[in-house]
């Protein structure tokens, strides 16, 4: 499948989206945001991974380009979307690039990124509630100096963080997303849920949720075919029902 600035490649279960790669036009962003609610709302899609051709990931936007004037929230669309997203990272990941990192569920970066926000030095904020998210991705601290201040981290230091989950070359982003796509779609969706409605909320009502989870995926077809396959010793046929 081929678009006009995202490219879409299906491979079985893993939905692979490379985006053009240094700053982010109007146009991407929208496509960006079509494509993941269109794997959305389909079932052969259990994990997606998002990459970007040429050495940075995503350098910001262009120049004169409002991401917020159209309407649309990439980073809210992948947080939400039913399926984990794995983001891939090489290079320069700024501002928009950020923002559509913090609305993934894995994010694997190359030795020698650099992640940042330079929306303040431009006499900007965020457009896509980035600087929220990244303050509960990274504490305030941290999170401050990155928004007033402009500083960068480096991958390490995001690893260290809590930002990126592994410092590997991109295939490793894959490897993860074909890791996932072997287990139960309807235990992933609701784990994704649980993880990501949770931390926003109380425990008691966290643990709750997971009950409520608990108790949906104790009546799905997905579930009885993993004890089948348990204890015929053989690998699960999961559906998705």
């Amino acid at each position: 499948m081929q678009l006009s600035r995202i490219r879409v490649a299906s491979q079985g279960p893993v939905a692979v989206l490379t985006l053009p790669g240094g700053p982010l036009d109007a146009r991407t962003i929208v496509e960006l945001d079509e494509v993941v609610a269109g794997l959305d709302e389909g079932a052969e899609t259990r994990v997606v991974v998002l990459e970007a051709e040429g050495p940075d990931f995503c350098s910001g936007t262009e120049a004169g380009s409002d991401p917020g004037s159209s309407g649309v929230d990439p980073p809210r669309r992948l947080a939400t979307a039913r399926m984990p997203i794995v983001a891939a990272v090489r290079g320069a990941c700024r501002s928009a690039g950020l923002e559509l990192i913090l609305g993934a569920d894995m994010v694997v970066a190359e030795e020698g990124s650099v992640f940042g926000l330079s929306e303040l030095a431009e006499g900007r904020l965020t457009r896509w509630g980035g600087i929220q998210r990244l303050v509960r991705a990274l504490g305030a601290p941290t999170a401050t100096a990155m928004v007033l201040l402009g500083q960068e981290i480096s991958a390490g230091d995001a690893h260290r963080l809590g930002l990126v989950h592994e410092v590997a070359p991109p295939s490793r982003a894959r490897a993860i997303a074909e890791e996932l796509a072997r287990r139960g779609p309807l235990a992933l969706e609701y784990a994704k849920e649980a993880v990501r409605r949770g931390a926003e909320l109380p425990l008691a009502h966290a643990l709750r949720l997971e009950a409520d989870f608990n108790h949906l995926l104790a009546t799905s077809e997905d579930r009885a075919e993993g004890l089948d396959a348990f204890f015929a010793k053989r690998p699960p046929r999961f559906r998705g029902r």
